[in-house]
């Protein structure tokens, strides 16, 4: 089944031929699928049948039944399951022992309309859509309506139980407020309405409040498919994508239509999951599909919620080191010309000669590699200044030496990636003005956006910006691992003092191959 490339930015995401695979049929309407971070099973939805189910290695079960009639689902920070539920016009929170408990139901003393699509927002927030379908038949159980209108709502963080939700957007601009979602950075939230098929954005601001409403897309029509505006999910670029006619469709940041996936049914809700977040999960009619796809999802916060990494001791031992792909990323670190190779700024420090003692800059090639394959993201860290190097504060002896040689200025040679390590579509690029790669950078932004916990640290040099680096984010509560023959400094001793003393405390000390290997 061939999808549709409106836009040469939609090949990114997704091949043009992208099988689309049956995980599973035979349901009478399936919705609200969300993936297990730590455990890797889909649960989705069937309303009119009032069922959950869970998709699994081993085939599809029933989890719950009845349901409550429940809709769209997702998780919280501490993997407690929160479902829009159709019949009982609730949002509730299941607990992994299975305990239900009603968050919200009512609204000025009304019962809602039936809760539809969730999602949590960083800060802990529920946010969740009201449109009135479960008071239909077949979706829902047929009643009348009790608050006349359809809204959006937030549970803030400190949110008790039973307490009234907030009310987001004017209670009458939409229709029917469908699926919902936030961009990458949590500053947009995207809500589409089915009937005016449409999809609005808002800017967020402090304590939730939304602001500058407008369209980001209209006329998600087509009178020749099937399909409508329903559930939505913002990938880790930014990019949107909704349920429409024929499948699902694409929209650039910019609100451009880039794209169209193909879909055998009628397309209700999707969202990432496998152990790498790329493959999309599609809840169509009375099946789930499964597609690969290039990019990965918005970091939202459940996926975060992980156990530690399992890793030998720094010194080594018969246990093989092992690395979840999709909670991992990797940095190269300061691989610039000045910085490591000959006729750079730095040359005459002994940086070249111990970079290719090291073979530094081929065993980082592989490894960046072998992370792209898996959807690891690539994050390329770069020194840089503007030229006299306005704004750089002289306060130690290796920032005076970047003045003195006129190093790493923007545009040169010198402050360019070295050859064979220059970003790639896909990579990520941070810039920064001092040793760590935190120190007034974009840093964890990205990795928060990627919802990446262990860090694969790379680069120059290893008892500076590497160690200052791995002291950092070891104190920030990630995993820190280093291949030491993915890192160089001046000469061997400075290498060998950060790797074996300093780094045994706040890293895991490896090499490239093995990297590699536990990434398999």
């Amino acid at each position: 089944m061939a999808h549709e490339a409106l836009d040469p930015a939609f090949r990114d995401l997704i091949d043009e031929h992208a099988p689309v695979r049956q995980a599973g049929s035979g349901f009478t309407f399936t919705e609200g699928p969300i993936w297990h971070p730590t455990d890797h099973y889909l649960l989705f939805s069937d309303m009119p049948g009032d069922v959950r189910r869970r998709l699994d290695t081993s085939g599809v079960r029933e989890v719950l039944r009845p349901s409550h009639k429940g809709n769209g689902m997702t998780y919280d920070a501490d993997l407690n399951l929160l479902v829009c539920e159709h019949s009982t016009s609730s949002v509730t929170r299941f607990r992994p022992d299975g305990t239900r408990e009603v968050l919200a139901s009512h609204f000025e003393g009304r019962e809602l309309n039936s809760p539809n699509d969730i999602v949590v927002k960083s800060d802990g927030s529920v946010w969740f859509t009201d449109p009135w379908y479960g008071r239909m038949p077949g979706f829902g159980i047929e009643r009348p309506r009790d608050l006349g209108w359809q809204g959006v709502f937030r549970l803030p963080p400190n949110h008790r139980p039973g307490d009234d939700p907030q009310l987001v957007v004017d209670r009458y601009l939409f229709t029917m407020p469908n699926g919902l979602c936030f961009s990458p950075d949590e500053s947009l939230l995207y809500v589409n309405d089915t009937e005016q098929a449409n999809i609005r954005v808002y800017d967020v601001g402090a304590g939730g409040r939304l602001s500058n409403g407008r369209i980001f897309a209209s006329g998600i029509r087509d009178s020749l498919k099937e399909g409508v505006p329903d559930g939505m999910k913002c990938d880790q670029a930014g990019n949107v994508w909704v349920t429409a006619p024929g499948g699902l469709w694409v929209y650039a940041p910019s609100g451009r239509l880039i794209g169209k996936v193909a879909i055998p049914e009628k397309s209700a809700n999707l969202h990432w999951g496998g152990a790498d977040w790329r493959t999309l999960y599609v809840a169509a009619s009375t099946s789930v599909y499964a597609i690969p796809v290039k990019i990965g999802p918005r970091g939202e916060p459940f996926m975060r919620a992980r156990p530690p990494a399992r890793a030998p001791a720094p010194s080594g031992g018969d246990e093989a080191l092992r690395l979840d792909a999709s909670r991992c990323a990797l940095i190269i670190q300061d691989m610039q010309n000045d910085v490591v190779i000959e006729g750079g700024a730095f040359a005459a420090s002994g940086s070249p000669a111990h970079c290719r003692e090291q073979n530094a800059i081929a065993n980082i090639a592989r490894l960046a590699a072998r992370c792209r394959e898996l959807g690891v993201p690539v994050i390329h860290v770069h020194f840089l200044v503007h030229p006299g190097a306005p704004g750089f504060t002289l306060n130690a002896p290796l920032f005076e030496g970047v003045i003195d040689e006129n190093a790493l200025v923007r545009g040169t040679w010198g402050g360019a990636p070295v050859e064979g390590l220059e970003p790639q579509p896909g990579d990520h690029v941070v810039e920064k003005m001092r040793m760590s790669a935190w120190e007034g950078t974009s840093l964890e932004t990205v990795l928060r956006a990627e919802g990446r916990d262990i860090l694969i640290e790379t680069g120059a040099w290893t008892n500076m910006s590497i160690e200052h680096t791995a002291r950092t984010g070891a104190d920030k509560g990630y995993v820190m691992v280093i291949p030491e023959d993915g890192c160089s400094t001046m000469n061997a001793d400075w290498h060998r003092a950060s790797i074996d003393y300093a780094m045994q405390n706040v890293a895991l000390v490896t090499r490239t191959d093995a990297v590699i290997g536990a990434l398999a």
